[in-house]
């Protein structure tokens, strides 16, 4: 653990410290792992708390402890208290420049390929000494990690706008049938759904945008559309095209230095329904993020809009 951090640590209460590592585990066995604190200390100061405030702030279960709504209410208040800390630690170690800090983001895998290891590579070398942690998770997952503030940035595929988060970007991600440079469809302005009949699919698992909204249009289409590849991991995904003339579905971003490098096509998909997703940069609501990762932020934010989606 950085100085930083637990500097930020020192500025904020125990016994909130502990009811938040609480909030966040389930368990008092749990936080009491995590923070290498005995048990019964942890439980204690919830206690305390519990009887300063004058109302239980967990229901206690056999399979672990659930906030009430005061202990929802007291988490946001710990959550902010956490955050403000550990930004003002930074903020103050980077009066002389830039030169200290960390960013954490979360992520849907298809920006982890390519998109953000350049964010990052190209802004360490305009700021070295900043550390930068990239958490890889679904979509859902990853807007959950922002809203909780266990990432300070997110950036995802959305289908429905999210509560708790502030949405400081956002952009149409139609998906699009990709395949290697050279296949038969990939001369193609665009094609539709049924001309991908004959050639073997190689799709991403149903808990993406891409593949729910593919699967809604072939169902209305009642079209005989079914992978030969299921995967949760795009790089396996793509690794199949070089080797068959396979297609697979992805956002124009997820695959757009592999296009550039004339490794790839990839095709637009004209039927309704396919367009109906965003990509979105999201940050926490109320919150204010730390010098380096608003800078991060705003770099990223820029090079989006700059070369589009």
């Amino acid at each position: 653990m950085s100085r930083s951090h637990l500097v930020a640590r020192q500025l904020q209460d125990t016994a909130l410290r502990y009811f938040l590592e609480v909030v966040r585990c389930g368990s008092i066995s749990e936080a009491s792992a995590r923070l290498n604190v005995a048990g019964s200390s942890i439980s204690r100061h919830i206690t305390q708390l519990e009887s300063l405030l004058g109302t239980p702030l967990f229901e206690r279960h056999r399979r672990g402890m659930i906030p009430s709504a005061a202990g929802e209410m007291l988490a946001v208040h710990a959550l902010k208290a956490s955050h403000e800390a550990e930004r003002a630690v930074y903020d103050i170690e980077a009066l002389q420049g830039m030169h200290r800090g960390r960013v954490k983001i979360a992520s849907s895998e298809g920006f982890a390929l390519e998109f953000l290891p350049r964010m990052i590579a190209e802004f360490v070398k305009l700021h070295p000494g900043l550390q930068f942690y990239l958490d890889v998770h679904t979509p859902i997952e990853t807007t959950r990690r922002v809203q909780t503030g266990d990432a300070d940035i997110g950036i995802t595929m959305s289908r429905a706008p999210q509560t708790g988060v502030n949405v400081v970007y956002l952009a149409a991600s139609p998906v699009t049938a990709v395949m290697r440079h050279g296949h038969p469809l990939s001369g193609e302005a665009s094609i539709t759904l049924a001309q991908l009949q004959g050639y073997p699919l190689a799709l991403p698992e149903t808990s993406t945008t891409v593949r729910q909204l593919f699967d809604i249009a072939v169902s209305r289409q009642r079209l005989p559309l079914e992978a030969t590849l299921t995967c949760n991991y795009t790089s396996s995904l793509v690794g199949f095209l070089r080797y068959h003339d396979g297609i697979t579905i992805a956002g124009g971003l997820t695959v757009r230095n592999q296009v550039d490098r004339g490794e790839l096509a990839s095709v637009p998909l004209s039927d309704p329904g396919l367009e109906l997703r965003n990509i979105e940069v999201q940050t926490m609501e109320d919150r204010t993020l730390s010098r380096a990762s608003q800078a991060f932020l705003d770099y990223m934010v820029k090079q989006l809009a700059e070369g589009g989606p």
